[in-house]
């Protein structure tokens, strides 16, 4: 099963770079749906290593590869582009839902068919609408095979008409994400989380590193990698990707405590592109505290934040609740029983003393400023457009010259 979903995927990578050479070279009068699929049918009769893909998947790589044109041309994402071999993730489309003949065997295990690869088994992980739960407005529509390091994996998409929520009964709360602590509510509350990777976990990512580094060093060149550097690189991908999903798991349950707690959840607006920035500088002025600055950003990137953000915004949504964003500067700085802002009034990380002489008050920092993100909400400073909504991510400018 795993060669033949390989040889499907590398196929369908294939078929998007010749998309896309045959989308730059065809005039702009002639870049229609109907010339792209004529040869799309065309490659698949001529060209034996895409014939490996089903139809049906060809034409979802072509509606895949409209899109990434939209969206581009709607500011959203920047144009697309070949595909390489080794930094692009595998997948492999199911458009259509009724091919998949999904049959339940036991409470852990399922069975689907895919085309061109036969009856594959599963790990059941949530209820599926298949057999005699299924109808017109609960039912599988289709799935994708997604291959990362740890192997591959299959998400089916399930169309499902949902009640529309009761208005969430829960308090209001606001939350400070950090480093050192993760998650810190307006209430005293906190939520962190231990090493994504165990002590032998960490140990064997230090030796792999060092064995990649020692072989790539030892490489003249523009000589070809290695099968063995590729396979340690392998294995440096899928500890990372386990540390990845158990992080993930920890955000899902931990949002999902939240949403379940709290009726109005408001968090910074924070541009986190911005803040994971290079310190590095340029030739003349170069940078200070690199390495400090390169660690702080790799600290940031890995508690995702956005991510957080993200599934905060569908939980609550789907509760009746409301996630609403503040105005990020001097949370961290302002006092929340006085609310002056005082310079030097957050002494270390975890301990905010108040500066004001006529206060005085003392706290946790993290618990100080999630408190002025709810006042912040409270007192009419939420931004519009709320979280959630749809909101152009670039400026929308003309298309691009290739695309005209």
């Amino acid at each position: 099963m795993a060669l033949k979903a390989d040889g499907q995927a590398h196929a369908a990578r294939t078929m998007w770079n010749c998309l896309h050479a045959w989308w730059q070279m065809m005039p702009k009068e002639k870049r229609t749906l109907a010339n792209a699929d004529a040869a799309i049918r065309q490659a698949r009769q001529e060209i034996d290593f895409l014939a490996v893909l089903p139809a049906q998947a060809a034409q979802a790589v072509l509606k895949t590869y409209v899109q990434a044109w939209k969206n581009c041309w709607d500011g959203r994402t920047d144009a697309p582009n070949f595909k390489a071999r080794f930094r692009t993730a595998l997948t492999v489309d199911v458009p259509q839902g009724r091919d998949l003949n999904i049959v339940r065997v036991h409470r852990r295990w399922g069975m689907a068919n895919l085309p061109k690869i036969g009856r594959v088994r599963f790990r059941w992980t949530k209820d599926l609408p298949v057999g005699k739960h299924a109808d017109k407005d609960n039912r599988i529509t289709g799935a994708r095979l997604v291959k990362d390091p740890l192997g591959w994996h299959i998400a089916f998409r399930v169309q499902t008409l949902e009640p529309v929520p009761q208005p969430h009964q829960g308090s209001e709360t606001g939350i400070d994400v950090g480093i050192t602590v993760p998650l810190a509510l307006s209430d005293g509350q906190t939520y962190g989380h231990g090493q994504w990777l165990t002590v032998r976990e960490q140990a064997r990512l230090l030796v792999l590193e060092q064995r990649a580094a020692r072989r790539k060093k030892h490489r003249k060149p523009g000589e070809r990698t290695s099968r063995r550097l590729h396979h340690t690189y392998d294995q440096i991908a899928g500890l990372h990707a386990k540390a990845k999903r158990r992080a993930s798991d920890w955000q899902h349950k931990t949002t999902t405590k939240i949403a379940d707690t709290y009726g109005t959840v408001v968090v910074e607006a924070l541009t986190i592109t911005n803040m994971v920035k290079s310190a590095k500088g340029t030739v003349d002025q170069p940078g200070k505290n690199v390495a400090r600055k390169s660690g702080l950003n790799r600290s940031i990137s890995g508690e995702a934040w956005g991510r957080t953000v993200t599934m905060l915004t569908y939980k609550l949504a789907r509760r009746g609740g409301t996630l609403a964003k503040v105005p990020a500067p001097n949370t961290s700085q302002r006092c929340s029983a006085c609310g002056f802002t005082t310079p030097g009034s957050r002494e270390t990380q975890a301990l905010f003393v108040c500066k004001n002489p006529d206060c005085g008050w003392t706290g946790n920092a993290d618990h100080n400023a999630a408190r002025n993100i709810l006042h912040l909400y409270r007192t009419g400073h939420a931004l519009v457009p709320a979280a959630g909504k749809a909101v152009v991510r670039r400026a929308r400018r003309a298309k691009p010259a290739t695309a005209r």
